[in-house]
């Protein structure tokens, strides 16, 4: 029996990978878009998922959370997003592009400046703080201050310190807080500010300095599921993320597990 034009034309597609509708190619698979600072803690939650489940680990896509905010805005296939702070989540559900009822505020985390291992000399971070010779002719490694989370925390606690006026001139700014971390980690910036749980993450650098809590706004990741998800497993996850079997993989890499429903600021 020879096939209908129409089976024909779906299976050239199907063959050739042509023309599929937005999101078809992800149909089958969880999509999980996630903070770059999640990425080794999320990494083993998807793995125990799997495991406890018998379901598919999710595919998980990490960047900074403003890039992946606004690839979900230009209608990328997410089933569910996880945000190192509040104003990209915000960002989405002010354009209705989440599900608020399923809004939660996973971890918190803290900030931390960091150096490579082999200059590991600790800084005094308070009032009064002083970059600039301890940089030198180098530069302050850190996230896009206007737009990538870990570098407006960062700018926030610089001003609130009075280091920002010696400081902001001599800022390498990265498109996420991971490639923050590399920088440092590879000796091409002598000082970074990332997240403590990168800093955990990364052998080549140490941890020289941390910032006070009250010197820049709390940091939280909240997560919720995109109101265009039909993923039956995106629920199922993020009841996972919340459950007692993920907090020892969180608390392990550095976060605070906080867990609380959060209906945005």
């Amino acid at each position: 029996m020879m096939p209908t034009p129409s089976r024909l034309a779906l299976s050239l597609i199907v063959l050739l990978g042509l023309a599929l509708p937005p999101g078809a190619a992800w149909a089958k698979d969880l999509v999980v878009f996630a903070a770059a600072s999640m990425k080794n803690a999320l990494d083993e939650a998807s793995a125990g998922y799997a495991k406890a489940t018998g379901e598919a680990a999710p595919k998980i896509s990490y960047a900074a959370s403003n890039t992946l905010a606004k690839q979900i805005e230009a209608g990328a296939p997410a089933d569910l997003f996880v945000s190192a702070d509040l104003d990209w989540m915000d960002y989405l559900a002010q354009r209705n592009l989440i599900r608020p009822d399923t809004r939660v505020s996973l971890l918190g985390n803290s900030l931390v400046l960091v150096a490579p291992k082999d200059d590991a000399k600790p800084i005094a971070v308070g009032p009064g703080l002083d970059l600039a010779s301890r940089l030198g002719d180098g530069r302050l490694a850190m996230g896009n201050v206007d737009a990538v989370p870990a570098g407006k925390y960062g700018k926030a606690a610089l001003e609130k310190l009075g280091a920002w006026p010696s400081a902001r001139d001599k800022i390498a700014q990265a498109d996420s807080v991971r490639a923050a971390l590399l920088l440092v980690s590879r000796g091409e910036a002598p000082l970074g500010i990332v997240y403590r749980t990168d800093a955990a993450a990364d052998p080549g650098v140490a941890v020289v300095g941390t910032f006070p809590a009250d010197s820049h706004p709390p940091i939280v990741y909240p997560v919720a599921v995109t109101k265009e998800s039909s993923h039956p497993g995106a629920a199922a996850f993020l009841d996972y993320l919340r459950s007692p079997a993920a907090r020892p993989i969180f608390e392990k890499q550095g976060f605070t597990v906080l867990n609380r429903p959060a209906s945005g600021s």
